[in-house]
């Protein structure tokens, strides 16, 4: 009898990123955008990274940097952005939209520990869910596949600072980021007064992802928390915002292509410290409006998938829920040296759905389509004041509880005509339930007052599109699209200061009084070109564009609406970029975002102008893993303009900015 065979040695299976399944290709039928490692670590924020897809957006021009976190929520296609956000963010598949408000804290997020995104304009609700009511960011974090090491330091103008790491084996990725600033005046000229102060930032965040195989099944936990401290740019108001997450992921995909099943859990935990203050004659003065001094939220959440082909159809069936628990506590009503009332206002929301979907991908045509059912509910709502001089109940209003069931589906269609060029169509439907800060949560900036309204219903957007796609000589798209916006969130004037009003009180000279109301409905019509590639080794290229026309109809509740542009939205969205590469160790990067004018305000009576942004990046390579750099970020100083009050007072994005850096990435 012969020997047999030495048996095979052990494998050792090591994994190096989170658990996912494999895409079933049914975004191909959409208007999708990769955005590589490369230009996320280009900018020193996230956010601003982002923005080299057009349409994608904050709710004003102001950057994380320097924007109030309740208004970092992210938009796309420039349909009404609002400070909530009308666009899901994921990482690796769970949401990192704010709890209480839906706003992202981009500080929380730093490049040096992802590996890139994927920008989903409109395609319904889908497998995402709750919060996709005009697209979804989907982030990636890094793999671990021989272990990485990312490393960047760099120190600029206005004491400008900020250092990131990104470690790990295989198995384990941490990254840590930090950066502080102090800022600029975003009033310029003789309208600023001793009521202005600079935009000052500190911040720093961590994050640890540990990952592994148990049996077969593919398991990863990755923990994180986040600080973000500001001044707001007025004597007196300043904004702490602090936050933690937990997920785990289990997931056995199929060894090869689509299929098997994953499973994830997730926690998020933040709160938020927000003083406004209102602003005297002449910019003289500030005097306290409302010291916000907590709002602690937590939102929970599970999201399950299991994947199979059925004959020539790939499919995926999956179901998620998300519940949100959160209160806003601050004082407010300033008089004789202190605050005369106390205010706690808040409520829950739970949002559950399943979905189907399938594709089928056979020669030259790729069908998709599915089905979502979403039940979401508002309940438990509170809003209850008191008189602090006396600990008298002044208002106490429960306010309803609210269901609504939500349908919403979506199909696509792509056909290759030639090779390399794809013609495609898709129509699909999404929907965005209130959040606790649109519900229950009154806010000032300045002189202007927005009241909560607890009778907010979701939103919900269908659409329609269709694009054309190359790859060669060159990659290049163009599309159409049209949305309807039904029932959007807005903020709509209901009174002009001086005066006095219910609920909110006195409003001052100059101020404004606004409600959160759902107003009829924004129809918008827009097209999208993209085109990038490489003239030869050392010359790479993009340019995008991107043109919405939107219009409200009030209907009966907001007429006074009724043919108006949205707040916060161009005509006009134009990026472009270029990388050379002149010598072996040198390039350098050139990047530029034009806006066309917007609408401070839903009346449309302040106009924002348009703008032209132009940054530059200049890398000399020391090794084949470090670079020195210096970036100047709005190179020509221009002045972006983002915000003008009632009386006329307008205000401005950072000037320009120079930094010089070390990198070091293996």
């Amino acid at each position: 009898m012969s020997d047999l065979p030495p048996p095979p040695p052990e494998v050792e299976i090591v994994i190096v990123r989170a658990p996912r399944l494999a895409p079933l290709g049914g975004e191909a039928a959409f208007s999708a955008v990769q955005i590589g490692p490369e230009a996320l670590r280009a900018e020193p924020r996230l956010d601003e990274a982002l923005k080299t897809a057009p349409g994608v957006s904050l709710f004003r021009r102001t950057g994380s940097g320097a924007a109030n976190p309740t208004t970092q929520g992210l938009s796309l296609r420039a349909i009404a952005p609002s400070g909530a956000g009308r666009a899901l963010v994921t990482l690796d598949g769970a949401p990192q939209n704010d709890p209480f408000g839906g706003w992202v804290i981009w500080s929380g997020l730093s490049s040096e520990g992802l590996d890139g995104a994927t920008v989903v304009r409109g395609a319904g609700a889908g497998p995402y869910g709750a919060g996709a009511l005009t697209g979804v960011v989907a982030l990636q974090e890094r793999a671990t596949p021989d272990g990485i090491a990312a490393f960047e330091v760099s120190g600029g103008q206005r004491d400008s600072y900020r250092a990131a790491v990104a470690a790990g084996t295989p198995g384990v990725l941490a990254t840590v980021a930090a950066s502080r600033t102090d800022g600029y005046h975003a009033v310029r000229g003789p309208r600023r007064g001793a009521a202005d102060t600079r935009l000052r930032l500190d911040d720093a965040s961590a994050a640890l992802r540990v990952q592994g195989d148990l049996g077969g099944v593919q398991a990863a936990a990755r923990i994180s928390a986040f600080q973000v401290n500001q001044e707001a740019g007025l004597r007196g108001a300043r904004s702490n915002a602090t936050g933690q997450s937990a997920s785990v992921t289990l997931a056995q995909p199929a060894a090869q292509g689509v299929g098997g099943w994953r499973v994830q859990g997730w926690v998020r935990r933040s709160d938020l410290e927000n003083s406004s203050v209102a602003v005297g004659a002449g910019r003289a003065a500030t005097t306290p409006a409302n010291d916000q001094y907590g709002t602690p939220a937590t939102g929970y959440g599970l999201n399950a998938a299991l994947q199979g082909v059925s004959g020539a159809m790939a499919w995926e069936a999956g179901a998620d829920v998300r519940l949100t628990d959160g209160k806003v506590r601050e004082r407010f009503r300033f008089m004789n040296g202190e605050f005369t009332r106390d205010r706690e206002a808040g409520g829950k929301t739970l949002v559950a759905g399943a979905y189907v979907e399938g594709v089928v991908d056979e020669g030259p045509w790729l069908l998709t389509g599915g089905v979502r059912l979403d039940r979401s509910r508002a309940y438990d709502a509170v809003r209850r004041e008191i008189d602090t001089t006396n600990g008298a109940v002044v208002l106490d209003q429960g306010g309803p509880n609210r269901a609504d069931t939500t349908p919403t589906g979506r199909l696509g269609v792509r056909y290759a005509v030639a090779e390399g060029v794809y013609l495609r169509g898709a129509a699909y439907a999404g929907f965005r339930p209130p959040t606790l800060n649109e519900l229950h949560r009154p806010f000032r900036v300045g002189n202007d007052i927005t009241e909560a309204n607890p009778a907010l219903k979701p939103e919900t957007l269908q659409g329609l599109e269709a694009g054309v796609a190359g790859e060669a000589p060159f990659r290049w798209s163009a599309g159409v699209f049209w949305n309807r916006l039904k029932d959007p969130i807005t903020n709509v004037t209901v009174g002009i200061g001086p005066g006095t009003f219910p609920t909110a009180g006195f409003i001052p000279a100059g101020g404004v009084l606004r409600q959160r109301q759902n107003a009829g409905e924004i129809e918008a019509l827009g097209l999208e070109a993209e085109a990038g590639g490489e003239a030869e080794p050392a010359l790479s290229w993009r340019a995008a564009a991107a043109y919405t026309d939107a219009e409200v109809d009030g209907g009966a509740g907001a007429p006074q609406l009724t043919g108006l542009r949205p707040a916060q939205t161009p005509k006009w969205t134009v990026t472009g970029g270029v990388t050379v590469r002149p010598a072996a160790r040198l390039t350098l990067m050139a990047d530029a975002r034009y806006e066309s004018a917007r609408w401070e305000d839903d009346l449309n009576t302040r106009r924002l102008s348009p703008g032209l942004q132009v940054d530059l990046r200049a890398g000399w390579s020391l090794t084949d893993h470090g670079e020195l750099f210096v970036a100047a970020e709005n190179l020509f100083d221009a002045k972006l303009e983002v915000g003008e009050t009632a009386d006329g007072t307008e205000s401005f994005a950072a000037p320009r900015t120079v930094r010089v850096g070390f990198a070091w990435r293996r």
